[in-house]
């Protein structure tokens, strides 16, 4: 298996090896509580004063206090109540104090958050506001300078945790003192300690929070700087640890484990310089730009921390990006670890002002100040790859030729599927149902396997989305048959196939397939396209492979409030065009359902005439609940796969994280299979003899789609690893060695 490059240092770090002796010394010989008085207890208090004394020097503390805590969201808790508490009593004492918390638009969410919850508890009854940023991320002094006299706290970060934006402190300290310096200041400094040069005790900084696991500490430690001076109210009551300022058994493995990772901070030779870590970076954003063509940095490298950067690719969206450098070993995120669970666009980016699509596309890329040339070298050799797998996919338009694809494939968003027709041979496609959201992506692939474009057209029963189509139409240029067309986007001077019964129809050919177009007419409310093998005959029933329509309610597209009379006629006359095996491709599909069939629908009955007499209205096929999908935990996946000799893992991934992937399941064969081409394959799976299919991704979650899809078409021989890649991996390569 490839070792991961782990490019997410801003989320969390692995632990320093000298760290994890200093843990384990403590659990296995000096696990003495530091509060008894015996020998034992002395020893852990020496520790704990020497761990402190430490943190003291590397932050610059001075007479103020540190404070070790469980980590950062304690610790600005601890010091957001303790400047709501001598608001209040200032308050309470009729002295003047202000009326808003201010923090920066920017700050990590357990900022406001915290404002909020205490602000409410304690009932100060102050206004939130956010401090504006300009394009740099850097905080609005100007405006700071009109709120900091009705500031009652105001509350910035040193350094940004998904810009890796430093904070301009000295402008911000200026303007608070100007004001009179009544605010009570409070740094997040998460992301400064051994990044930044700190000396606290020569700022005006009230309070700092700082976190362990951001630089090598296990979770779970953390400090807090408390300003001499500063009014200090413990958030935990009880033993009276850390002088009475924070009860609770010290976590002395962790402060041990945080004072060695301090030591090795002052003491030089460990960590890289301000100045390597920049070079490094630059090598990086080199490799980014070599191998996805386009790409934007959302934040100057001037004046941010010298390991993060943050991007965007047009076309991709940030799911997409992650999902390939995923599939190459390399682990970055989206934004903060915090919220990477919500699908949202980065707050911190639309602060910023940037458009929404790459607020919606960013990555961020960090690592931490160990990193070494080795590292470095691993990482860009990993991003080159992931371009060659774009570029081998025809996703960075016109470039290198590459192998054209046939058959249908699937592009899904928001609910609704955009459906693409190739044909290798002749290099031709349509394009049906197009959406806004899909136009970049689907120009992109068009252009990189150059296919002529035959037509753009809709499904549906109204006419195609004119934004995608014009979208689509400038994108392709040449490339695109820009001819007359009806509403719908249909060529009016297509050609013609004969169908099944007789109808003549308007068809287009594509090598040796002929798509052919169902017109909106008095029997069928919606039109619908048909997709199939021309024999001399025309387009036989029992050659038709795909019809796509434009809803779901019921197979074909057919709307089921229509009168039982019509709807009966609607159906017969789908099914004398088609077979019951003919996959029925949904133009909106909320569900995910992929496709159907009128055999999978009227599965009740054998036929659907007998569905029909069954009831007045098509109901259609229950999908099966995810949780009665066949999944594979790790363990099973091996005895399965010995049990099953004949069984075929096969990767849903798309084809770029396919190609970006080391082959690292030596030993089976392995399908690719894209997500996106499940629908092309179907037909012949379900044909075909019921072999075991084993599906996989990277979660778990795409692979239970594709089982889920096939096990309501009838192919109850299918199967989903849980967990994906990043659980089923060494199992996997255990099989392979």
């Amino acid at each position: 298996m490839q070792s991961d490059i782990y490019l997410d240092a801003n989320a969390t770090s692995a632990v320093l090896p000298a760290a994890i002796d200093a843990a384990a010394e403590v659990m296995r010989s000096s696990y003495g509580n530091p509060s008894s008085s015996h020998a034992a207890g002395m020893q852990a208090r020496v520790l704990l004063d020497e761990a402190r004394a430490c943190a003291r020097r590397v932050l610059g503390a001075g007479a103020g206090s540190l404070i070790f805590t469980s980590g950062a969201t304690e610790s600005i808790q601890t010091a957001v109540l303790s400047a709501l508490c001598a608001v209040r009593a200032r308050q309470a004492a009729g002295q003047p104090v202000g009326d808003l918390l201010v923090y920066g638009a920017t700050e990590h969410k357990a900022v406001p958050e915290s404002l909020a919850h205490w602000n409410a508890v304690l009932g100060t009854g102050l206004t939130l506001l956010a401090l504006p940023v300009d394009g740099r991320g850097l905080h609005r002094l100007d405006i700071l300078r009109e709120l900091a006299p009705r500031a009652a706290m105001v509350c910035t970060m040193a350094a940004n945790n998904e810009t890796g934006v430093v904070s301009d402190l000295d402008g911000i300290d200026a303007v608070l003192r100007a004001a009179g310096g009544a605010a009570y200041w409070m740094v997040d400094s998460v992301q400064a300690l051994g990044k930044l040069g700190l000396d606290l005790a020569a700022t005006r900084i009230d309070y700092a929070p700082f976190s362990g696991h951001k630089l090598y500490a296990p979770k779970g430690i953390g400090m807090l700087y408390v300003r001499a001076g500063a009014p200090f109210t413990p958030l935990m009551a009880g033993g009276g640890q850390e002088g009475g300022q924070r009860s609770g058994t010290e976590n002395m493995a962790g402060i041990a484990a945080l004072g060695a990772v301090l030591a090795a901070l002052e003491q030089g030779g460990t960590f890289r310089s301000h100045d390597q870590l920049a070079q490094y970076r630059e090598r990086v954003a080199h490799a980014l730009r070599a191998a996805l063509p386009g790409v934007l940095f959302n934040a100057p490298f001037e004046g941010t921390l010298p390991t993060t950067l943050n991007f965007s690719v047009p076309g991709f969206s940030s799911k997409e990006l992650l999902d390939l450098f995923d599939a190459a070993g390399v682990r970055v995120s989206a934004g903060s670890a915090c919220s990477a669970a919500k699908a949202a666009p980065s707050y911190v980016l639309q602060a910023m002002q940037l458009p929404d699509w790459r607020c919606s596309a960013a990555v961020r890329m960090s690592f931490g100040p160990l990193a070494d040339q080795a590292f470095i070298d691993e990482a860009c050799q990993r991003i080159a790859r992931c371009g060659e797998a774009l570029r081998a996919s025809g996703l960075l338009g016109p470039g290198d030729a590459v192998a054209g694809h046939d058959g249908v494939v699937q592009l899904s968003a928001d609910g609704a599927n955009s459906w693409l027709v190739l044909d290798a041979a002749s290099r031709s496609a349509v394009v049906i149902d197009p959406l806004p959201a899909l136009a970049v992506r689907i120009a992109g692939m068009l252009l990189g396997q150059r296919y002529r474009v035959r037509a753009i057209a809709a499904s549906g029963a109204g006419p195609v989305n004119g934004a995608a189509r014009a979208s689509l139409a400038a994108d392709l240029g040449e490339l695109f048959d820009n001819v007359a067309c009806d509403a719908h986007g249909w060529p009016i001077d297509s050609g013609s196939v004969q169908l099944g019964g007789g109808t003549t129809v308007p068809a287009l050919a594509l090598g040796e397939q002929v798509l052919a177009r169902l017109a909106k007419d008095e029997v069928l409310p919606a039109g619908a396209y048909l997709l199939g093998r021309r024999s001399a005959a025309g387009l036989a029933a029992a050659d038709v492979r795909f019809a796509f329509s434009g809803a779901t309610a019921v197979p074909g597209g057919i709307d089921s409030s229509l009168p039982v009379a019509q709807l009966r006629a609607a159906v017969q006359r789908l099914a004398a065009l088609m077979n019951r095996d003919t996959l029925l491709c949904p133009a909106v599909d909320p569900d995910g359902r992929f496709c159907t069939t009128l055999g999978t629908e009227g599965r009740a009955g054998g036929v659907l005439a007998d569905l029909l007499a069954m009831q007045p209205r098509l109901a259609r096929a229950a999908l099966p609940p995810m949780d009665s999908v066949m999944h594979l935990e790790a363990g099973a996946l091996e005895r399965f796969l010995q049990t099953h000799p004949d069984a075929v893992l096969v990767d849903v991934r798309e084809a770029y994280e396919h190609a970006a992937a080391a082959p690292a399941w030596q030993g089976r064969a392995v399908e690719s299979v894209p997500l996106s081409r499940l629908v092309d394959r179907v037909a012949g799976w379900l044909a075909g003899e019921q072999r075991p299919l084993v599906f996989f991704c990277r979660s778990g979650n795409r692979s239970a789609r594709a089982a889920q899809c096939l096990h309501r078409l009838g192919y109850q021989n299918a199967w989903s690893v849980a967990g994906g890649v990043a659980l089923g991996a060494r199992t996997l390569d255990k099989l392979a060695a």
